[in-house]
């Protein structure tokens, strides 16, 4: 079966996705958690590795959605549907992006894309 583009243009939300929440951490990183570190403000230490560690998972989850779905396998589907639920709450481009990812990624076609292609009995695989 050929490539799927709006799989491809899903993966590549996903890796850009990916990129901004490492723009994040790396913002924090260099501005507010020194500032914070040098004012032994115990609060907002916490607050800001609790934001770090939510925006490392979110790029855990970008990045594995990016190549379940490169490499067509059905718990790439799964993981970008998740991410595509997560990102509805990113207001503007986020909700409508999440909601037409959902919307394509649950339909049977799409599902029937992310299954194994099962070879006829008697093939040889070329082994």
């Amino acid at each position: 079966m050929r490539r799927n583009d709006l799989v491809i243009l899903i993966a590549v939300w996903e890796l850009l996705t990916a990129v901004g929440a490492l723009i994040g951490v790396v913002s924090i990183a260099v501005f507010p958690f020194p500032d914070a570190v040098d004012r032994g403000d115990a609060g907002a230490l916490f607050g800001l590795s609790i934001a770090t560690a939510v925006l490392l998972a979110f790029i855990g989850l970008s990045v594995a959605a990016t190549v379940g779905l490169f490499s067509r396998k059905e718990w790439g589907r799964i993981t970008a549907i998740v991410h595509a639920a997560v990102s509805l709450i990113r207001i503007p481009f986020g909700t409508i992006i999440g909601i037409l990812a959902l919307i394509y990624l649950t339909r049977t076609g799409t599902r029937e894309y992310f299954q194994p292609e099962e070879r006829p009995q008697g093939v040889d695989s070329g082994s």
